[in-house]
């Protein structure tokens, strides 16, 4: 893949992908071994959120913006998102057989993105508790003739028996589950041994400078933009910064996601640590030691 043509454009909206994707990304660093602490409690919505997370506001604030949830998007991150899903397909491919699920799929950008690289020998589901989400989904779904099941069904409370998906992913969604332990448990539970977990999110940049930059923009712009043109009453932008900013990132996130059921995290920083790739393994013999992951960083 080559360097987007439009730079100017995807520096205009560098900021504003807060909305949920990306572009191609230049490797600007090598790979770097860290070693993620251990021990303490486990990370749980209540540790590290304030924002009202409970079932029906969430489901109800995504059930107003969803006719205008892709145009949105769209607009707000200058086409990155797009981008930000490919370079999850390309880091966690799909398998050559198989299952995959998209958990909080949404209106199934990337349930459709696999299920366009994997073929017919895979199969591909995509859930969400959101159902006029998931009708976007299984509108673009017909009308790009790709094959994906969709299934309204909640994160914390999946409908599949143990061990059965190759893959599991989730896309901007893990933030917006009430109980992010309880997700990343049953995620975990319907994930095979040896199977892995992309989990493809927005994270708060480490330079202090862009930090800041981010969070004025976050705070302060891209709400009015997306609230007002969405025409949405349950302030979804205003929810979009809050739950980012109060959602763990970095080793934080890792030792959550290890402490439920996985047992090794690779993490990679995407455009200047907007958002962050990480991609899990679960073990496959239970209780087999965690290692180490690997941190690779790309700038937009």
């Amino acid at each position: 893949m080559g360097v987007p043509p439009y730079r100017p454009i995807r520096v205009l909206f560098l900021c504003t992908h807060t909305v949920l994707q990306g572009k191609v990304f230049l490797q600007i660093s090598n790979k770097q071994t860290y070693q993620t602490p251990r021990g303490g409690d486990v990370i749980t919505s209540q540790t590290v959120q304030s924002v009202d997370k409970s079932g029906g506001k969430v489901q109800g604030m995504f059930a107003e913006i969803a006719p205008r949830y892709d145009f949105v998007n769209r607009m707000l991150s200058g086409g990155i998102d797009i981008w930000w899903r490919r370079i999850t397909v390309q880091r966690a491919p799909p398998p050559t057989t198989g299952a995959i699920l998209d958990v909080c799929t949404g209106t199934g950008d990337l349930a459709l993105a696999y299920a366009l690289k994997a073929g017919q020998n895979i199969r591909v589901v995509g859930s969400d508790f959101c159902k006029p989400m998931l009708d976007r989904g299984i509108e673009k779904s017909t009308k790009r003739n790709v094959p994906v099941e969709w299934l309204e069904a909640d994160a914390m409370k999946l409908p599949f028996s143990d061990n059965s998906f190759d893959l599991v992913t989730v896309a901007f969604g893990l933030r917006n589950i009430a109980e992010t332990a309880k997700g990343l448990k049953e995620m975990c539970r319907v994930c095979k041994p040896g199977g892995r977990l992309a989990i493809l999110e927005f994270s708060l940049p480490e330079n202090v400078i862009i930090r800041k930059s981010y969070l004025w923009y976050f705070r302060n712009i891209l709400p009015r933009i997306g609230n007002a043109i969405a025409q949405n009453h349950a302030d979804a932008y205003s929810y979009l910064n809050q739950s980012v900013e109060e959602f763990p990132s970095g080793e934080s996130l890792v030792r959550l996601i290890k402490q439920t059921g996985f047992n090794h995290v690779d993490q990679f920083p995407l455009t200047l640590g907007i958002a962050t790739l990480s991609i899990a393994t679960k073990p496959t013999i239970p209780g087999e030691p965690n290692v180490p992951g690997q941190k690779e960083t790309y700038s937009a």
